[in-house]
């Protein structure tokens, strides 16, 4: 990982950085939430899922919208993360976000002691580390709404795979829904193709578009 004099943290892998540089914390409430119709689809037992779990801001701002609406119980979020980061690199990038770093002292104290379950106020959480083409397959678990936020298509191919996208329906409760800033056609045709129906949104800040999916 390296670090823009912005301090944005940059994957040296998939040479791509882990948020938007304009804002991170507003991408993810246009694209994962606002995508996936949230808050106003929460209910108790809500499920969320994620293809990358990269600094975990996804996940806080899921849980700043489930308790800022009242949330019944806790809200079930399970990431897949083939590449963690560190508890320093994650305290670090989220301090760009103080809204979300306010809330993400158990979250950054719990990764510090390699737990992968979380469970705070209001949240139950749990990141699955490998390969999410191996471990996704083996998940029990169905999802109300998915996060795609893997690094970009065209860097990391093998986490937009077609057979990952039927993956994702297989694992996706019926009335499911999935989001993601990419409108790559090969991504949607791969979501269609799984059963979702697709649909192409007004993307955040300089990208022009972006996808929602909803399983019939």
């Amino acid at each position: 990982m390296d670090w823009r004099e912005d301090g944005v943290p940059v994957s040296t892998r998939f040479d791509d950085p882990y948020f938007s540089i304009a804002d991170g914390l507003a991408e993810t409430r246009h694209v994962f939430l606002d995508g996936n119709g949230l808050p106003g689809r929460f209910a108790p037992g809500f499920h969320i899922a994620e293809l990358g779990f990269g600094t975990g801001l996804n996940l806080l701002a899921a849980l700043i919208a489930w308790r800022g609406a009242g949330g019944k119980g806790p809200l079930r979020f399970t990431s897949f993360e083939a590449f963690p980061m560190s508890a320093e690199a994650m305290d670090r990038a989220l301090s760009a976000f103080p809204e979300a770093r306010a809330v993400a002292d158990p979250l950054i104290a719990a990764w510090a002691q390699g737990a992968r379950r979380i469970e705070t106020d209001g949240l139950i959480a749990e990141i699955v580390e490998g390969d999410a083409r191996e471990t996704l397959p083996h998940w029990q678990g169905r999802a109300d709404a998915w996060f795609l936020d893997g690094f970009s298509p065209a860097k990391n191919p093998e986490l937009w795979s077609p057979e990952l996208m039927a993956e994702v329906a297989r694992h996706t409760a019926p009335g499911g829904t999935a989001a993601t800033y990419t409108a790559a056609g090969f991504v949607r045709r791969g979501l269609a193709e799984a059963g979702f129906e697709v649909t192409r949104q007004p993307g955040f800040g300089r990208k022009r578009h972006m996808s929602v999916a909803r399983l019939p």
